[in-house]
């Protein structure tokens, strides 16, 4: 009973540390630690342990090299097809290819370890996704959203600018915050039995449950969406397309999207917001799109 009792306590008493570590900058853990280890609340190992979560956190946001970005955007992108079934149809998947490498060509950083590729999903959702290292996917959804190959081209700018911008790689290294509790919790219980060991990575099991969770559906902050928008303007003058399709695809969204979808409308601000930051924007009008140019989108877009 008194067993019991100690591991209730001990589960008590690392429950406030690992809210406070949540609320704290990492710098702060070694000073936490010991003064937590100074008022008899952790033990030595325990604060030990505290101080590992500090600078696990701190070399996660080092910059990370082009051949790990490249790496780390695999590893998302295969997260992505465990939930998402590749669309077999090589003619659309190539023409999609074309479009995005072109925009790639144009953007600030042309050049990835791995390269730019780009993947239809076969879906009805509206969405579109930009892994680390240039992996981008969207769904037949956001294609039958396109009218034209302009617009398109201004989905696909959009998340190619995500990747110039490094907007995944910063939100993979925030995650990074999971393995540093993960770290927090096996070296703190290396001083625990068994019981306790188990106890303890129950304790952790959950936050790390809701901090990936948090990680993985919440979407960028409008900040980072006006940036990337901003940037995929840049990019689609410089190529050639006409910048204003970014805001008549968003139109196209802001009529389609349903509310509190589990979509694009989901994962990013309002179409109608964007909309609202890109007529700022002052450019002047495009050249007439070539003829040949929306004959090639209808041809390769034909039963998507």
């Amino acid at each position: 009973m008194s067993r019991a009792r100690n591991l209730t306590g001990m589960r008590i008493l690392l429950a406030p540390a690992l809210a406070v570590l949540l609320a704290l900058p990492f710098v702060g853990c070694r000073a936490m630690a010991r003064a937590g280890q100074a008022a008899g609340v952790v033990t030595p190992e325990q604060a030990d342990a505290m101080i590992k979560t500090g600078d696990s956190f701190g070399k996660a946001l080092e910059q990370i090299t082009p051949e790990q970005e490249y790496y780390v955007g695999r590893a998302v992108g295969a997260t992505l097809m465990s939930t998402h079934k590749g669309y077999d149809n090589a003619a659309a998947t190539r023409y999609v290819n074309l479009v995005g490498q072109t925009l790639a060509m144009g953007s600030d950083k042309p050049e990835t370890f791995g390269g730019y590729h780009f993947l239809i999903f076969d879906s009805d959702e509206i969405n579109a996704f930009a892994a680390p290292g240039g992996l981008i996917f969207l769904s037949r959804g956001m294609l039958r959203l396109c009218k034209t190959e302009d617009e398109l081209a201004a989905v696909l700018a959009h998340e190619v600018a995500h990747v110039n911008l490094g907007h995944a790689i910063a939100a993979i290294s925030n995650s990074r915050w999971t393995q540093a509790f993960t770290i927090l919790g096996t070296e703190g219980a290396k001083s625990f039995g068994g019981e306790q060991l188990s106890q303890l990575t129950t304790a952790f099991e959950g936050s790390i449950d809701d901090i990936t969770s948090k990680l993985v559906t919440s979407g960028y902050a409008r900040g980072q969406e006006r940036a990337a928008d901003a940037l995929a303007v840049t990019i689609l003058r410089r190529v050639g397309y006409d910048p204003g399709a970014l805001a008549r695809v968003l139109g196209n969204m802001a009529h389609d999207l349903k509310p509190g979808g589990v979509d694009f409308a989901k994962t990013h601000p309002p179409p109608q917001a964007r909309i609202a930051d890109l007529s700022k924007m002052k450019f002047a009008p495009p050249a007439p799109a070539p003829a040949a140019r929306q004959q090639r989108f209808q041809q390769s877009m034909r039963g998507v």
